[in-house]
């Protein structure tokens, strides 16, 4: 939920996400498919609050949550519902897009989602006053990291690894971003994309979505068990 990246290689979409969270935060659940609002939905659970930070329906439509809006934020010592929640809320909808414009905000504490819906891009993002709508260049390649734990300065610096690593690059497979995720700049645990600051907050998994034509694909490494888990499916 803290760095997430958008590449489209010659028709093929992959997103990526690493979750940075506190290590006293009790584990995720493995990726499993949930019969959510009429709709099919594969995510991995956050066991604390129910909701996830990465989801694909059977559409072929996919959410993925950061946390914080334009910029850092006081959190405040509680929040009507959790964010992941809310995420969970809009995939689940017949339209999560039309379903953002909709949806009470109030007391729910500032985010960005990347979605992808229809072979559209968005970026949406909550600054915890009012809602931002950004339609994105899906055929090109984007990178996120969160307001709430990197400076201005650093998510510069790590997208411009993002612009190297692409560079002279036609096309790219779905383990060369896994690698991108889960060994660039790893000497850097402070700002690396695998983190570890004083074994209190760390990177704990990698969650990547492939949408191809009607195939949808989820892998998910859990990084703290080494273990891995993969499920495909053929998208309505």
């Amino acid at each position: 939920m803290c760095t997430v990246s958008y590449i489209n290689t010659n028709g093929v979409v992959i997103i990526t996400s690493n979750r940075d969270e506190k290590v006293i935060r009790p584990e995720a659940i493995s990726p499993r498919n949930y019969f959510h609002k009429g709709k099919n939905i594969t995510y991995p659970k956050d066991p604390k609050a129910g909701g996830t930070w990465f989801a694909i329906d059977e559409y072929g439509n996919v959410v993925v949550l950061l946390n914080g809006g334009i910029e850092k934020h006081k959190p405040k010592f509680s929040y009507r519902k959790s964010r992941g929640l809310i995420a969970l809320d809009i995939i689940a909808d017949a339209s999560p897009k039309d379903f953002w414009q909709q949806i009470n905000l109030e007391d729910i504490e500032p985010f960005t989602l990347v979605l992808f819906q229809d072979s559209m891009l968005y970026e949406l993002i909550w600054d915890g006053l009012e809602k931002r709508t950004r339609p994105l260049d899906e055929s090109q390649n984007h990178i996120w990291s969160s307001v709430t734990l990197y400076s201005a300065e650093v998510r510069k610096e790590r997208a411009s690894w993002f612009v190297d690593f692409l560079q002279d690059k036609k096309e790219i497979s779905a383990s060369e971003m896994l690698s991108f995720h889960q060994n660039t700049k790893r000497e850097d645990s402070e700002n690396g994309l695998v983190i570890n600051r004083e074994n209190n907050l760390k990177t704990l998994n990698v969650t990547q979505a492939i949408i191809q034509q009607n195939k949808g694909t989820m892998q998910y490494y859990d990084l703290l068990n080494a273990q891995y888990f993969s499920t495909s499916f053929i998208s309505i």
